[in-house]
């Protein structure tokens, strides 16, 4: 249930209840007055009634010394008491008023119709009139919920644009000083804040990383005049991974500030796949017996960007070789891509919140790899998604159903029956 509805709901209850109440008390204290009314009349009546017999003159309606009479008027007469009393015991109800005069009991009565009918015809009124009150009051209820939804709902729209990384969405302020007004200006002072910091973050990594290529290329350039040997063979494979961590930070620093543009044509997606494991192996220098198995399914044409698709591969190949175990499996069907390996699965803070930079596990690479992998998906317009099976291991999924071109397909595949190609890869 929405905060509209509930809203909606609670100021059409909160009506309905005091539309009832009111009824009520309205219905109860003209009850009491109509009654009060015709006792008192019917009272002085039986007064004046009681001074005529008294007299020797009876009045037509008067009734003396009758056989049935209410008991609990009875009572109060033959206590010497003058009395009214309504008796609704009968097919119609009755007032009646006795008194005593001398050894005679003189008694008027009346019928109390007129006034029941009057009583539930204002029921009928008031009945009608919380309804309608009712229905305007939930009518205005929902009115002000959806004016007060909509402000919210554009609140979380601008939040979730933020935490998405659209860092220049704002909400428009509406004036007022009411807790809404409040809420604005607080999403607006933490979007504020939150993309100054970041911007300062990025320019420091980015800075950081300008400044370092031209002492790490002088690094790897000197480390390849060292003599053969350990020792040089130890500086070499430091430099090139100094250098390989420094273009990471560049390549992060350009997606974070929206700089990457993807150039698309028309590619078979299994080939891609292919490409993008060679790509793996290369990186991570095969040849220690590593594999991974790419099965094509069924085969697309998407009109995507090849090197940036490669790059998300190679990236998921290499983290599942270096924080899962074998074997990996990179599957093509229609549009979609799934990497697979058999190792302890993606932690919990990687499925809740995606990969973060510059932050590793022992169980998952949560460092620059998967960020570069989302980052490009991102620029791509493809969504790239972690599980964990339920069979156990890792599952990364790469989606570009949205770039597949209606044509025909690019060579159909038939399904994998343990023949599917294998590229050398390693961790």
């Amino acid at each position: 249930m929405g905060l509209r509805t509930k809203i909606g709901v609670a100021i059409t209850a909160t009506a309905a209840v005091v539309s009832v109440l009111i009824g009520l008390v309205v219905h109860h204290r003209t009850a009491l007055n109509q009654l009060e009314t015709a006792r008192d009349s019917l009272d002085q009546r039986v007064v004046s009634a009681a001074e005529d017999h008294a007299a020797g003159f009876d009045r037509p309606r008067v009734i003396l010394n009758p056989h049935r009479l209410p008991e609990p008027l009875r009572r109060a007469v033959d206590r010497g008491r003058r009395a009214t009393y309504l008796d609704r015991s009968g097919p119609e109800p009755t007032l009646w008023a006795a008194t005593r005069v001398g050894a005679d009991v003189v008694v008027l009565k009346h019928p109390y119709t007129r006034q029941i009918r009057n009583l539930e015809e204002l029921d009928e009124v008031l009945w009608l009139a919380g309804g309608i009150g009712t229905a305007l009051a939930g009518i205005v209820g929902v009115a002000l919920a959806t004016v007060a939804g909509r402000r919210l709902n554009a609140s979380a729209r601008t939040a979730e644009r933020i935490a998405d990384g659209d860092l220049t969405a704002r909400l428009r302020p509406r004036g007022g000083k009411d807790e809404l007004a409040r809420l604005i200006h607080a999403v607006n002072t933490m979007a504020d804040a939150l993309a100054a910091r970041l911007q300062a973050e990025r320019e420091v990594t980015a800075n950081i990383a300008h400044e370092l290529r031209t002492p790490v290329a002088g690094l790897v350039a000197a480390a390849e005049l060292l003599p053969p040997g350990r020792p040089a063979e130890l500086v070499r494979e430091r430099s090139h991974r100094v250098r390989t961590l420094m273009e990471d930070v560049l390549e992060v620093a350009r997606l974070d500030a929206d700089a990457e543009h993807a150039e698309t044509d028309v590619r078979a997606l299994g080939e891609l796949t292919r490409r993008a494991v060679r790509a793996a192996a290369a990186g991570t220098g095969a040849g220690t017996g590593e594999a991974v198995e790419v099965r094509v399914v069924r085969d697309r044409l998407v009109e995507t960007d090849a090197r940036r698709v490669e790059r998300i591969l190679a990236n998921l190949v290499t983290n599942a070789f270096r924080h899962g175990s074998g074997p990996v499996v990179a599957e093509v069907d229609d549009g979609v891509i799934r990497v697979r390996d058999l190792g302890p699965g993606f932690p919990e803070p990687l499925l809740s919140h995606g990969p973060q930079r510059f932050r590793t596990g022992s169980r998952a690479g949560l460092g620059l790899g998967l960020t570069i992998a989302v980052g490009q998906a991102r620029v791509l317009g493809a969504r790239l998604s972690f599980t964990n099976p339920p069979g156990g291991g890792a599952e990364a999924v790469l989606d570009l159903s949205d770039a597949i071109r209606d044509e025909e397909d690019a060579g159909e595949t038939p399904p994998d029956d343990g023949a599917g190609v294998r590229g050398a890869a390693a961790g």
